[in-house]
């Protein structure tokens, strides 16, 4: 039974070649077709000429040869003979009908020979029979080495061409598909028709513009989005505020802790989406202070969980924003704790901080994507949060110039599908703290 590949295995099948050489290859292919053609129709053309000029000497040689036969009686002429057995009968039928002709007959074993008749008195024909001259092959020899020298040289050169227009075309690619990845990855301010250059302008210029203007239209959507949700969450401030200090003046109760417990989610919800929409405006700047990143997060931590282990292999002093990065500590851990199982634990290695707890392990949606707003870690949505502690966790770690990673933990050597041991999330501040700008400063 057949079938069509799909996926993965196709991709691994398919060979995956460069735009230089498919074009070289078809400017090749195309140069080798018309080299061959011409080579062709040049040989056949020189070679009818030659036939034509030697049809034409035997025939001023058979006349020549004629009028001396008339005046002496005697073939006294090279390479005449009188009814020779050996003409061809095409000619032989011509000389016949009472005219005089020429002919051209080929022979696999060497060259043509050519042939000339006429009838004489006495009912005689007198024929001429010569062969092509070794110099007319020589020439013809000649020829065709000249022409299958062009034919290669059109070809390499042809290559040459297709790899030097396919490179240069290729480069243009390259650097948009770059572009366009850049943009992807979220840098508004990069352009795919600013990143190719070049004067001559071709259709990598209007896809290049066409991009631009789509990731344009893409991000005044986006920001209008943003703008949408930012001014709705602002609004629900007010009334949220106002519900949750009517419900502390309730009488006490199960009915007003439960009231509470829910007004007080709706107010973190609604701080949570406010400080989403600030991270997505990339307008959040970190406020920088030196400090030891080890003792900083053991003081964190035991502050908010003292049952927490907390390791620092490696002490380090960093430049940060020890409020966002304290944001984006409680957030990995509040994750771990709701979704994960206990114990949970923090190291801290350098630069490096590592959230790891004994649980499921992260979702992998959640490991081939990042996170995502309003999506949990669990099937299960009641009960288990609003999804929204890891993008702002990894929106804080952005602005700090930080990466932000999850990963599985399996024994080493299981298969993919095994279930994990548990997971972690690690921190990776930067070397170099972001400046006032939010952008990296540069290094001589």
């Amino acid at each position: 039974m057949r079938g069509i590949l799909r996926g993965p295995v196709a991709e691994r099948l398919a060979v995956r070649t460069g735009l230089r050489w498919k074009l070289s290859a078809a400017i090749a292919l195309v140069g080798a077709l018309v080299a061959v053609a011409l080579s062709l129709v040049v040989h056949n053309a020189a070679r009818v000429s030659m036939l034509d000029n030697a049809r034409d000497l035997a025939d001023e040689r058979i006349q020549i040869a004629q009028r001396n036969y008339e005046l002496t009686g005697k073939p006294n002429f090279p390479s005449i003979a009188v009814d020779d057995r050996h003409l061809p009968p095409a000619l032989r039928e011509k000389v016949e009908q009472g005219r005089r002709a020429t002919y051209v007959s080929d022979r696999p074993d060497r060259g043509p020979d050519i042939w000339a008749a006429v009838p004489v008195k006495g009912g005689h024909v007198l024929s001429l029979h010569t062969g092509f001259t070794d110099r007319s092959t020589d020439i013809l020899n000649d020829l065709d080495q000249a022409l299958v020298i062009g034919s290669i040289a059109v070809v390499l050169g042809g290559s040459a061409l297709g790899v030097l227009i396919g490179g240069q075309l290729s480069r243009r690619l390259r650097k948009a598909a770059a572009a366009a990845n850049q943009m992807a990855k979220g840098e508004t301010d990069v352009r795919v028709r600013d990143a190719i250059g070049g004067v001559v302008r071709d259709e990598t210029d209007d896809l290049a513009s066409a991009v631009d203007a789509m990731a344009d239209a893409l991000q005044q959507r986006l920001e209008a989005e943003r703008r949408v949700t930012a001014d709705i969450a602002h609004e629900l401030r007010t009334p949220v505020t106002g519900l949750l200090t009517a419900a502390e003046l309730l009488p006490p109760g199960r009915p007003t802790e439960l009231v509470l417990d829910r007004a007080k989610a709706m107010r973190t919800l609604v701080e949570d989406v406010l400080e989403v929409a600030r991270l997505d405006g990339a307008s959040e700047r970190a406020e920088l202070q030196d400090i030891l990143l080890g003792e900083f997060v053991a003081r964190r931590v035991a502050a908010k969980d003292p049952q927490i282990e907390v390791r620092v292999v490696h002490e380090s002093e960093v430049m940060t924003d020890p409020r966002r990065l304290e944001r984006v500590l409680f957030n990995l851990l509040a994750n771990a704790a709701r979704h994960g199982k206990p114990p949970v634990q923090v190291t801290v290695e350098g630069r490096v901080i590592r959230v790891r707890d004994h649980g499921p392990g992260f979702p992998e949606d959640l490991l081939a994507d990042g996170p995502s707003r309003f999506r949990t870690g669990s099937a299960d949505r009641a009960g288990h949060g609003h999804g929204l502690g890891l993008t702002i966790a990894a929106g804080q770690a952005r602005v700090l110039g930080a990466r932000l990673t999850f990963r599985n933990i399996r024994p080493v050597g299981t298969p993919e599908g095994t279930p994990a041991e548990g997971a972690v999330a690690v921190l990776w501040l930067p070397e170099h703290a972001p400046t006032a700008t939010g952008s990296h400063p540069m290094l001589p």
